[in-house]
């Protein structure tokens, strides 16, 4: 393989990691602190649609990425308040947000812009200022060009919620409202507050991977520009036991996993293009069937809390 192709890869497995990392890091920080959130598709769905609308409109991609967290930060407040308020099934719930997040982003679509289609929306820079990546022209690193700037953004986030959730106060008390929220509340911390804003949290972030899809995969959105990540996002989660560091890496392997059946595809051959389209979710479901009995979930996560029990 030569390096044009190494580097080809490595750009790819980086664009399919993304918008997975967000959605995953989402569901993070909402199960270690005790609600379950399977809602993760609808979010990227609806935030996808966001970004695209807004990045349309005002013609600023910056724009459009932070509305779309808001826009999953206003889905998901529904589950949360499902979830922690009313103490409904967290599974139901979640089940809820996904048809609502794809329905309404559809009839959205449909009413603003008479299509099924989002118009051309301007896309997220790359991650090299411009005055660079003009040297790559021609070379055979210009395929680093590719490398969007929300790429450097994920990678990040991951290192900062390391850091929040195992070295600071506030960490330790997500953790412990997921493993033992009645230890927490005898301590006069609010069980209902820290999971309210973990769940928030997480739309914020599975917002900024569907907006990923749709203002930097993509210039536009359509009801098939996330397509079943939401899900693999969270057996990412899963198979890296609910911490920030193994969904990096369980998104990684997915990535690079999807990434090789893209270039299987332009090579041609001898498997069919259907059968090389089922390989990531093929890795999905044999990576839950290995390893999610393997895996230690919070103790309280999907089980609602409430205040005096034990």
């Amino acid at each position: 393989m030569t390096i044009s192709n190494l580097i080809l890869l490595l750009v790819g497995t980086l664009t399919y990691t993304t918008p997975l990392l967000f959605a995953a890091l989402g569901g993070v920080m909402s199960e270690l602190s005790g609600v379950m959130n399977i809602g993760l598709e609808g979010v990227m769905t609806f935030g996808a649609f966001t970004a695209a609308a807004f990045s349309y409109s005002c013609g600023n991609p910056f724009l459009g990425f932070l509305a779309a967290g808001l826009a999953g930060a206003l889905l998901v407040s529904l589950h949360a308040v499902a979830s922690i308020t009313f103490r409904a099934d967290q599974t139901i719930s979640g089940t809820a947000i996904n048809f609502l997040g794809a329905g309404v982003s559809i009839l959205l679509t449909k009413k603003i812009f008479n299509t099924s289609t989002s118009p051309t929306a301007p896309k997220l820079p790359s991650i090299f200022p411009v005055w660079i990546a003009h040297y790559f022209e021609g070379t055979t690193f210009q395929t680093l060009k590719g490398i969007s700037i929300a790429t450097l953004l994920v990678f990040m986030l991951v290192c900062l919620l390391y850091f929040v959730l195992y070295k600071t106060s506030w960490g330790l008390r997500i953790l412990a409202t997921g493993e033992h929220p009645a230890a927490v509340d005898t301590l006069g911390v609010s069980v209902p507050k820290v999971r309210y804003l973990c769940v928030l949290a997480s739309g914020v972030l599975a917002g900024f991977g569907g907006a990923f899809m749709s203002i930097s995969v993509t210039s536009s959105f359509s009801n098939v520009t996330i397509c079943g990540q939401g899900f693999i996002a969270l057996a990412a989660m899963i198979f890296g036991k609910w911490t920030p560091q193994g969904a990096m890496l369980s998104c990684l392997l997915f990535g690079f996993a999807k990434e090789c059946t893209t270039l299987f595809e332009k090579e041609g051959g001898l498997i069919s293009s259907s059968l090389l389209e089922m390989l990531p979710y093929i890795l999905t479901l044999v990576a839950l069937i290995l390893f999610v009995g393997k895996s230690s979930m919070p103790k309280a996560d999907g089980i609602p809390y409430v205040k005096g029990s034990r």
